[in-house]
């Protein structure tokens, strides 16, 4: 194993001012077992840790860096415009010029509001949603994760469809969550049950249209359209959380792949180009009920801060260049081809799930539709993987439970080394997995 005694004196120095030497929980690896990785710089489908070591990077912000550690045209660009001063709380023109590349991509969006991270965009939704519609019910799924707001995060009791619920937080009041109805996820027969016994009172569901957090976990398409059939009979609102999907998947998003158009969506990681960026939009009878026209308040000081427009706006004209998507694809399906092979002629207890550029690799389980399948997932077998594939030079998100993706700056010899040692492993590990 590679020396990291720098690692192991900052780990130890971040440990003594941060809980658990983090500010976000997973990045602490402590379900695989092993001191974190702590980063000094990163560059194409590279990361650099501070003791000097190189890896290739699967984990790419969570999804957000779809072209890679420090593109030359974004860096160029938020450089300029950081000469132009990085911050005024005040509007400017770059943020109608962003908004208007994100509504002609997303059609289902036809005004929208800048934010700065995943969470408030759903937060802030499901806010409006319930200004919008005078109700107070929203519906989510268990295994989709929306952001760390109070009312959501909660998980399916006992009683899952008689509002029996508990919180997966501490901190978090009964009364704050006892508004949140959590489903399981892709199956339409709990939905109908609960439609028809409350629909009245349902203001939102909101969905993960291809869950992201407990592996790549793809909605059933008849699901998703039955999502949109019964908000629409009840008059609730459909709220797609496409932080992690959009423009992932496709240009315009999993509610392009599905041809499903929901009435808000909430964006993230790749919409900030590598910044702090998200939004949320949809129709425009239901954004105008947003202060300032309406009574749905929101606001930040940050919000549409030029450094993080900018690289997003950069992010997504790059996005459309000619052929970007079908380039990505193939490169996904050649890394991914070899194994999936593999494991179905070996018949492991093993699986491969993909969307696009995004795909996770389950030990312990044959497939993957909802959190009870998840969670069945051996997470032993997970840690000894993600060592393995440490040691050698390649960081896969520390998690059994999280997605893996391929940038355009994927290089194919990394691919391939990537792609050998896996293979590698599974021949070594098959009999146990």
């Amino acid at each position: 194993m590679n020396s990291r005694p720098h690692t192991q004196r900052t780990h130890a120095r971040l440990c003594s001012v941060l809980p658990g030497g983090v500010n976000s929980p997973v990045r602490s690896c402590q379900s695989v077992k092993q001191m974190p990785m702590i980063v000094e710089r990163g560059n194409g489908d590279l990361i650099v840790d501070i003791d000097d070591h190189s890896y290739i990077d699967f984990c790419g912000s969570w999804g957000a860096l779809i072209h890679g550690h420090a593109h030359p045209t974004i860096l160029k660009a938020v450089y300029e415009r950081m000469q132009k001063g990085t911050s005024f709380g005040i509007s400017t023109k770059l943020e109608a010029e962003f908004a208007e590349e994100i509504i002609k991509l997303v059609p289902s969006m036809q005004t929208l509001r800048v934010v700065c991270s995943g969470t408030e965009a759903t937060m802030t939704a499901i806010r409006l949603a319930r200004g919008y519609t005078g109700r107070h019910l929203i519906i989510k799924f268990a295994g989709n994760y929306h952001g760390h707001a109070d009312f959501l995060l909660v998980e399916a009791g006992s009683g899952v469809l008689e509002n029996e619920l508990q919180a997966s937080s501490g901190g978090i009041p009964s009364d704050i969550i006892k508004h949140t109805i959590c489903l399981p996820y892709n199956d339409i027969a709990a939905c109908r049950h609960f439609f028809d016994k409350h629909g009245d009172d349902i203001a939102a569901v909101i969905v993960e249209p291809v869950a992201g957090n407990m592996g790549v976990v793809p909605g059933d398409k008849i699901f998703l359209n039955a999502l949109r059939q019964l908000t629409t009979q009840v008059g609730a609102l459909l709220i797609f959380d496409e932080v992690i999907t959009g423009f992932r998947v496709a240009l315009g998003g999993a509610q392009a792949l599905y041809g499903i158009k929901p009435d808000l969506t909430c964006l993230g990681k790749i919409v900030g180009g590598g910044f702090p960026i998200a939004a949320f939009g949809g129709g425009r009878h239901i954004m105008q009920h947003l202060a300032p026209l309406g009574s749905v308040y929101q606001a930040g000081t940050l919000a549409g801060n030029p450094l993080g427009v900018e690289a997003g706006l950069q992010c997504l004209r790059l996005l459309q260049r000619v052929g970007f998507y079908e380039n990505l694809e193939k490169k996904v399906t050649k890394f991914l081809q070899p194994l999936e092979e593999y494991i179905a002629k070996e018949q492991g207890n093993l699986c491969i799930q993909r969307v696009g550029s995004m795909f996770t690799i389950f030990f312990g389980i044959k497939a993957v539709r909802n959190l009870q399948d998840t969670l069945k997932v051996d997470r032993e077998h997970f840690a000894k993987f993600f060592r393995f594939l440490f040691e050698r030079g390649v960081y896969i998100p520390p998690s059994p439970y999280e997605a893996w993706f391929i940038s355009d700056a994927h290089t194919e010899a990394n691919l391939q080394k990537t792609q050998a040692l896996i293979m590698q492993f599974l021949a070594n590990e098959f009999h146990t997995c």
